[in-house]
């Protein structure tokens, strides 16, 4: 596996899912972010970016313009895993806003608006309103990012934010399920991990 393979999406959140971005899946860590393309690829998997903007940016991006924003990206990752891990587990209260300001700033350069857009619906055709965004620079693809930090940040229990249980696994997860008894970031691949080292620990037991 290497980050052309698709990336995980397990955290029930996107916020999570950009953490995620990077993961050591089975034994060697993979970053789906790594360079300009990466992240392209992640932008478009994660749903959070129109295609045809992505083929636009490869189109105009100066070389070496969309590493340093991928660049800019693992740096974003990074910082919000920090505060992600040093919180996580117990409410998020207002005390967090001033750790909060990197985020801040980085939705203030947004410059989304609406349109009024026609919408199939029922094989009619009908008007909506449609939120928008315009994407000036290869910078500006990390404004989605900020715009899904922020609404986790903020609709999220971080009570409910685990941490993997899995042995080596990094990868997180807001724990939606009844009881909030989930312990893996999914059973395919650490529950049924754990599940066969039980196994085996229970035949060299007997």
């Amino acid at each position: 596996m290497d980050n052309h393979s698709p990336a995980i999406f397990v955290g029930d959140a996107l916020g999570l899912d950009f953490l995620n971005s990077v993961a050591t899946p089975v034994d060697v860590p993979i970053d789906w972010i790594e360079d300009g393309e990466g992240f392209l690829r992640w932008l478009e998997q994660a749903g959070l970016v129109p295609r045809e903007t992505l083929a636009a940016m490869r189109e105009r991006a100066l070389p070496g313009e969309l590493d340093k924003v991928a660049d800019q990206a693992r740096s974003l990752r990074e910082w919000f895993r920090a505060f992600v891990n040093s919180r996580k587990g117990k409410p998020l209260t207002s005390d967090a806003l001033n750790d909060l300001e990197p985020l801040n700033r980085l939705l203030e350069r947004d410059e989304g608006f609406n349109r009024i857009v026609a919408r199939q619906s029922d094989d009619e055709e009908e008007l909506g309103f449609q939120p928008m965004r315009k994407w000036r620079s290869p910078e500006s693809l990390l404004l989605p990012i900020g715009e899904a930090l922020g609404r986790f940040v903020c609709t999220e229990d971080f009570s409910d934010v685990k941490a993997c249980e899995g042995h080596a696994c990094t990868l997180l997860f807001v724990d939606h399920t009844r009881g909030h008894r989930r312990r893996w970031c999914s059973m395919a691949m650490c529950g049924n991990r754990a599940k066969q080292a039980a196994h085996r620990h229970r035949l060299k037991q007997s």
